[in-house]
Order: structure tokens, then sequence, then C-alpha cells
């Protein structure tokens, strides 16, 4: 059945703020990066104080350092375990069961893996979705989409970003990762994967630049117009780094040659620095333009780390987190997550309105759904009418307070397969449930039990010796998923393969 707008555009455009009222708004999303690849320490002791581990000490990216400094950080922010899934539920404010973008999407043909859903939503997102940008255009915000889209396949609306309300698209399209890096091969026109060619960056063709100081100079480009123009504007950064291929960026290669760490390795902590880099610049372009004072600036990771550190489901790429990007573990779902004003000033009008407390950690937990109804909150902008949220506003977390309306609870539903294939992950305060469908043996699902306050690196299955508290996750699990509309693996003959609750 055909989706349609469900919400009222002129009442959107009716109360939202004025012109001079309006903050500008920034999220910065960068593909592949989980929540310790970085210098930043997000992890905390029992007292809340940040705690470094070596993977901190390994990377460089100072200008986290320089908005943490400005805002908060979240130990504890989710997303879903793979890119296309987080992407629909930031643009959406839905979850991945609700919106049905349960997997990455590929490019050219269905995905769905052999187990997979039938009606899994391949053909990701539509206007029809009330995507952020999208509404935020039709409150009078100039929206702008600068790299990495993947929010849908070639030949659906979601293929090119500028169909889901953004008025300006540079460089996104359908592809998941970049052709290449480097200038010189044209980002993947010239050399590489040509099938994954970055697209309307040609000016930069067969020069030197880096496909990320490429797209921070284009943003830097789209802010300056828009505070000459003195129009609000939405500017969605999305990174292609740190994804795939690991191609080393020149400009830090050196510092990282005599690490002792594989080429891979140092490769993408490249990776990691040039995205850095990028941050600050746009942090000084605010500035150098008169704006900072008035803009949201929001930074997150799509899905747990890609680095190439070690296996898969150990304490390697995320450590002292298990697993990485595509698993089920934590280090599969938690990214980082700062938000700041790009220029801290208490008597700003915006930031009254949307008080962010400076150099704090926030210990309650966050979703990559809490995005969507935070920028309308600091954009002055009505949630649409019949458009169900699954996420809250951040505004009281972001002030460093607790928020006793935001449920603890995270549901990761991937019926696919990948790293962790066919599971659903839920969490409610201290206890994580992980639940595996096992199509090719669905009599027999498997589930794993953590109390991740005792237990924070999932060392220790409690399955077998909590029965009765496995028992009440698994019903909750279970009626969470059917409210929110999930879709399940399939057996052999294509019969839906719903969570079955053992016995306490």
């Amino acid at each position: 059945m055909k989706k349609t707008l469900s919400f009222s555009l002129a009442l959107l455009a009716g109360q939202a703020l004025s012109a001079q009222e309006r903050p500008n708004i920034i999220v910065f999303l960068v593909d592949d990066m989980g929540l310790m690849d970085t210098s930043l320490p997000f992890l905390t002791d029992v007292s809340g104080k940040p705690v470094e581990y070596p993977l901190n000490e390994w990377y460089r990216t100072p200008n986290m350092e320089r908005m943490a400094r400005q805002g908060i950080r979240f130990s504890t922010f989710y997303a879903q375990s793979v890119s296309s899934p987080s992407r629909a539920s930031i643009l959406t404010g839905q979850n991945a069961t609700r919106h049905g973008v349960t997997n990455w999407i590929n490019s050219e043909s269905n995905n769905r893996t052999p187990y997979g859903p039938q009606g899994w939503n391949w053909q990701g997102l539509s206007v029809a979705d009330a995507p952020l940008p999208y509404v935020l255009q039709q409150a009078g915000y100039r929206t702008i989409h600068v790299g990495k889209a993947h929010f849908g396949c070639i030949g659906s609306e979601g293929e090119d970003p500028s169909r889901l309300g953004f008025d300006v698209n540079i460089a996104g399209s359908s592809i998941g990762e970049p052709g290449s890096y480097y200038g010189e091969s044209g980002y993947g026109h010239l050399k590489g994967n040509k099938s994954r060619a970055v697209p309307g960056l040609q000016k930069y063709h067969g020069t030197d630049l880096f496909l990320t100081e490429a797209l921070t100079l284009e943003a830097e480009e789209q802010i300056a117009r828009a505070a000459k123009d003195k129009t609000p504007f939405f500017l969605y950064m999305a990174h292609y780094a740190v994804h795939t291929p690991l191609e080393p960026d020149p400009r830090f290669a050196a510092r990282y040659r005599d690490s002792g760490k594989s080429p891979r390795a140092q490769a993408f902590a490249t990776l990691i620095e040039g995205m850095d880099r990028s941050l600050g610049e746009i942090m000084d372009c605010l500035e150098e333009q008169g704006i900072a004072e008035n803009t949201l600036i929001l930074f997150l990771g799509d899905n747990g780390s890609d680095a190439p550190l070690g296996a898969e489901k150990e304490h390697t790429s995320s450590a002292p987190l298990r697993g990485k990007k595509g698993t089920e573990f934590e280090g599969g779902v938690r990214v980082p997550f700062i938000a700041c004003w790009g220029k801290p000033d208490r008597n700003n009008r915006n930031q009254r309105r949307l008080p962010i407390r400076a150099n704090a950690v926030q210990l309650q937990s966050g979703t990559v759904m809490d995005i969507y109804p935070t920028v309308l909150r600091a954009a002055g902008v009505p949630e649409p009418e019949n458009h169900i949220l699954d996420g809250r506003d951040l505004g009281r977390r972001l002030q460093g307070k607790k928020d006793g309306k935001s449920p603890e609870t995270m549901l990761v539903h991937f019926p696919h397969q990948h790293r962790g294939s066919y599971f659903t992950a839920y969490r409610n305060g201290a206890w994580k449930l992980i639940y595996y469908y096992r199509p090719e043996n669905p009599s027999e699902p498997e589930y794993r039990l953590y109390n991740l306050e005792e237990d924070p690196w999932e060392d220790r299955d409690l399955s077998g010796s909590e029965r009765v508290k496995l028992a009440e996750m698994v019903r909750e699990m279970r009626d969470r998923l059917e409210a929110e509309g999930a879709l399940y693996p399939e057996d052999a003959e294509g019969r839906p393969l719903k969570p079955v609750v053992p016995e306490s």
C-alpha cells in the first residue's frame, strides 16, 4: 500500500519560530565510528568519571574533545548495528522495527539474505515517512545534505536526498561506501570501485584532495551562503569516513607509521583523525561567519566500530566493550554522541530555550531515534501530526539531568544475516537479552542474558541461572516487537519466526 502524508504542512509553517529566532542545526554523522574510536573517553567509572582505555590513547580526536568541553557527551548512546537502519531512524525518529529498514541497503539488489523477512523495506525512505529535512524545509529551513546518504536503493525515492526534503544534495546517493577516498582517483570515477563512485564532486577529480576534505569544503561553502542570506539552515554532514575502503589519509599517515599496528589499522586511524579535522574546520567556519552562538551541533556515529583490530565478537575493536559493527554486543550498537552549541553563550535566546551543560557526561542512555524530536524542539517546529515517534527529545538530558519519562530501554532488531545473524537485542535497565531466532533450526532458539551493571563487557551469560528474569525479558521483548510492527526472520517455508518464551 502506498504511504501518504499524514501531517499538516500549513500547521508546521504557521507554528515555527520566525527566521530571526531559529537556530542553525548541524547533525555531524560519522560512518562506522564506534564508542572507542576516539581520544575522548566515553566510558566512566561507577561515579560517572570518564575512564581512558588503550584505544583512547591510540586515536587522535582533539576536536571531539573541544566539543565535549563546550557541551555534553553520553556514556551510553545506542544506534542500530548497521548503517541504513540507523540513518532511517535519525530521519524519522522511529525504530527500525517500525520504519522497516532492518538491514543495510544494497544499491542494486535486494539483500534480504536467506531467511530475512520478504517484506523488509529495501526501498528505504520516502517523503511520506515525514523525514526530518522535509519537515524542516516546510518550516522555512534551508536543508543541506553533504556526504553519504544510503537512504534507499537505486530507483527508489530515497536514492536522491533532494526527494526527501533536502534543498541541496552534495555527494549523496544509494551507495554505502566510496569508490575511493582519493581525488586522483575521482573518488571512484577514475580508479577504484566505479560502481561506488561518489557523485557530484567532479571539480576535485584529479586533485590531491582527500574525500573528507572535499566534503568539508563543500559544507563550509553552504554554511557561508546561508549565513550571507541570513537563512536558518539544517546541515546533515554525513561523512563517508570511516567506512571501507581503508585508504590512508596522507595528511596524517606519518603519525601512525611506527605504531606497530597493521597498515589497515593505521589507515583507519588516519580516517578518524581526518574526520575530526573536518569537525574542527566546520566549527571554525561557524565562528568566522559569526553564527557559532546560534548553531546547535550534534555529533554521532551510525553503528559500532569497524576498526580492523581483531575478532568480530571479542574484546578487540571496541575494547573493553565486546563486538563491533554488525554484531549484537555493545561494541556493535553503542556510538559516540556529543551535543554542544558552536559557541556557548548564556544570553543567546536559542541557548536559553535548549540549554546544554558544558564539560559534562550524561549517564542516562539515549538513542539515534532521539535526534528527530530534539532537532524539532531546537528549531521550534512542532512534531508532525499522526507521525509516531519512538524517540524522545533530549532536552533534560542535555542539561545533565535525568529524564524520568525516558525509558531505560533499547531494542535492536536484525532479522538478517551478517556478523550477528537473525537476532534481537533488548535492554531494560541493567538487563540485556540477546535472542537468536536460528531459522535453520527454528524449534531451538538461543538466548543470552547479561547484567550490564555487574558485567558491562558481556562476559557472563546468565540465561541458564536466571530463568525467571530470562522469561520476563523475552516477554517484554516480544510485546515491544509486536507493538512496533516488527517483521521476523522466516523459516525455509517462508513462515515468520516469532519469539518463543522459555520455561522459567
